[in-house]
């Protein structure tokens, strides 16, 4: 019997998984996003003596047209999604092409990072992606239940404290480049601690603001003045104190009919900065949530106060039909329906989008697909297309998508437009819209195109000038003149490498330039048509075909053209790339393992800085690595040898860390090349940019 009982504990013991070791921050180690979850690390600073921690920074500044709060209603999203950390928590990028995401950037103005732990850092790539779209990211500071009071008597316990604490978040906020905090303290407190939790979000409030101008601290509707958790629903003399010691308001979700109303009128001037709360779950919220959502939206919109929209991943989380992208255009439909655009762009240049969302099947660079691996990472963002469907000779004929499966000329996706056009017909369906004041010098468009031939694209412009006189240009190469016509002028376009055009293989570049010193560009339009060249080819071919010499008459045939970048830039914003002897690189924190079969495994941390000048004036580096034998060494500088590069990963500051790369046997050495992209999209020559040597142990 007992020996029975011992081999029942063996199958036992043998079928539980031991447990992966606890998480040491110190230890280099794949960098992660993580948060604080005591009072004990925000006190001590140890973030900041992490591993992880230089990862984590922002490298993207918000833009400062957007540092001023607009004088209109706004729209704060809290991503509320699964505890927080999920696949964004991989900063370098993670391998889950279908991956959560927001791509509609224009209908947000403040974006929280929501999790149940004390302090809530959010993970870079989406203070990269918001900052890029002009949307300001805060971090969020909860107590809750017993834990969450205790750590409120520490907090609260004197004056200092709180101010200690406020400066230690202020202080993590700065460091990594986000723009405040949402503070909610869903605790019963006692009413000899409100004094100090007024000191505490005050001096959160002030330092913020000294600090970072521009920042937030939004109170969240919980804790009332008398200590009480007891939430409101709406601003009144609860928790109107909080609300006057900060920057606004988060309203809970579960308000009545008239409570936006009354709650204006208690905001008075400052009604903007009250955000009431909308559950799209549906819990117990105004309207329901979900797949009407918009209802709640339109009584805000109408009583002229803020929406706070929580947990929109909803629509990812709970698998909305029939898919992903289906299901999240159509919700955000919902509120651009309500709302409007909020937020306008190209505002700046330069200005570059090859419609990445950040996720993918593949990557590529420079119109060469550089990695076929699922990939994501949202850093990897660009602006994203207010994609709509305008009126054009051939209405509601040609389908827009972002597509993630054919080849992209950079990154992991491109717009594709696919469908059935008449041959002297167009189509057009707006990608941008701009705030963009031109002056005196001229601007640059350059643009890829891949199609089947006859399927072009062009762009159209529209501008307006000071005194609201509208003009619209057209960009395009070799179109019919029934296109041009519709334009109040037509630039035609430059093709960049004419001999791959002819052949109809690869990717095209098209470029022009123009100047409208004293308009303001508003939209860019994409036009669809075909190749007045390529039609009456194909006309005269068919007309040998049936014996005569007339052309055949025009007829609907198909449409396929995908659009893999556009860069708006003026003659001196050419990417001025240094020469690899301007960059200092340094390999750190090297590790080897050696496998079984003889091969190796190589960890390393490998950080680079310009000598002289600014680095961050180069938003994004390409990590390659060649490995090099024998044989590639004796013929490293014969340029027929071919040298293949391995694409690793994209870094968004000056660092990254390679874990156990794989090194056959005979490699004896590891050359790692930093590709350095500028902010107009163009990339550095693999053979121009820096690179580390590393030699392979035991080789």
């Amino acid at each position: 019997m007992d020996s029975e009982l011992e081999q029942q504990r063996l199958l036992i013991d043998q079928s539980i998984e031991p447990s992966p070791p606890p998480f040491d921050p110190l230890k280099p180690a794949t960098p992660i996003s993580y948060p604080l979850k005591t009072l004990e690390e925000l006190e001590s600073r140890s973030y900041f003596k992490s591993f992880h921690y230089p990862f984590n920074i922002a490298s993207t500044p918000l833009p400062t047209y957007s540092s001023l709060a607009p004088s209109r209603p706004r729209i704060l999203v809290c991503h509320d999604m699964a505890g927080g950390y999920g696949d964004d928590k991989w900063v370098q990028g993670g391998t889950n092409e279908g991956a959560y995401a927001i791509w509609h950037w224009y209908l947000i103005d403040i974006f929280v990072y929501f999790s149940h732990s004390l302090v809530t850092i959010p993970p870079p790539c989406w203070i990269n992606t918001a900052h890029k779209h002009g949307v300001k990211v805060l971090g969020t500071f909860i107590t809750e239940w017993d834990e969450g009071r205790a750590i409120c008597n520490t907090l609260l316990l004197t004056k200092e404290s709180a101010e200690m604490y406020a400066e230690r978040l202020t202080e993590l906020a700065v460091a990594l480049g986000f723009d405040g905090w949402l503070i909610n303290m869903e605790v019963k407190l006692d009413a000899g601690q409100i004094p100090n939790l007024k000191v505490f979000v005050n001096h959160l409030t002030q330092t913020m603001h000294s600090s970072m101008p521009g920042s937030l601290v939004i109170w969240y509707d919980s804790v009332t003045v008398d200590g009480n958790l007891d939430w409101q629903n709406q601003l009144n003399d609860k928790n109107k104190p909080f609300f006057d010691l900060s920057d606004g308001i988060f309203i809970n979700y579960t308000w009545q009919e008239d409570y936006p109303k009354l709650s204006a009128a208690v905001a008075g001037d400052r009604k903007f900065d009250v955000y009431m709360g909308i559950d799209v779950w549906g819990r117990n919220t105004y309207g329901g949530g979900q797949w009407t959502t918009n209802v709640a939206l339109d009584v805000l919109k109408k009583d002229d106060v803020s929406a706070a929209i929580f947990a929109p991943a909803w629509v990812y989380e709970s698998k909305q039909l029939p898919d992903f992208q289906t299901a999240q255009n159509r919700w955000w439909g919902l509120v651009e329906k309500s709302w409007g655009i909020l937020n306008y762009y190209p505002k700046l240049l330069p200005f570059y989008s090859n419609f990445d969302q950040g996720h993918g099947y593949h990557f590529s660079v420079d119109g060469q697909q550089v990695s076929n691996d699922p990939w994501c990472n949202i850093s990897c963002q660009s602006f994203q297309p207010v994609i709509d469907n305008s009126v054009g000779s051939s209405p509601d004929t040609i389908q827009v998508m972002v597509n993630f499966k054919d080849a992209s000329f950079s990154g992991g996706g491109n717009l594709t437009f696919k469908g059935i056009l008449e041959d002297h017909a167009y189509y057009t369906t707006g990608i941008f819209r701009g705030e963009l004041p031109l002056d005196d010098v001229p601007i640059h468009f350059t643009y890829s195109v891949k199609s089947d031939g006859s399927s072009l694209l062009g762009l159209s412009l529209e501008f307006l000038s000071d005194d609201n006189k509208k003009t619209s240009i057209l960009l395009a190469y070799d179109c019919m003149n029934e296109l041009a016509s519709k334009f109040d002028k037509v630039a035609i376009t430059r093709q960049l490498n004419a001999r791959d055009a002819q052949a109809g293989e690869g990717w095209i570049l098209q470029e022009s330039s123009i100047s409208m010193k004293g308009y303001t560009l508003t939209q860019i339009h994409i036009v669809c048509y075909k190749s007045k060249l390529e039609l009456n080819n194909l006309k005269l071919k068919q007309a040998r075909k049936l014996g005569g010499t007339n052309l055949a008459q025009a007829g609907p045939s198909e449409f396929f053209a995908s659009l893999g970048h556009i860069t708006i830039k003026t003659p001196d914003q050419n990417s001025d790339f240094p020469p690899s002897t301007s960059w200092v690189v340094e390999g750190q924190n090297v590790s080897w393992t050696t496998g079984s079969s003889g091969s190796n495994a190589l960890s390393i941390k490998i950080v680079w800085s310009l000598k002289e000048g600014d680095s961050s004036r180069f938003p994004t580096y390409n990590i390659f690595v060649v490995k090099q034998g024998q044989k590639v060494l004796e013929h490293q500088d014969d340029p027929i040898s071919k040298v293949n590069e391995e694409y690793i990963s994209v870094a968004r500051v000056r660092t990254v860390y390679i874990s156990d790369l794989v090194v056959p046997p005979g490699i004896l050495y590891l050359k790692f090349i930093i590709q350095v992209c500028g902010p107009d999209g163009d990339c550095q020559k693999l053979d121009s940019c820096p690179a580390l040597l590393v030699g392979v142990k035991g080789q």
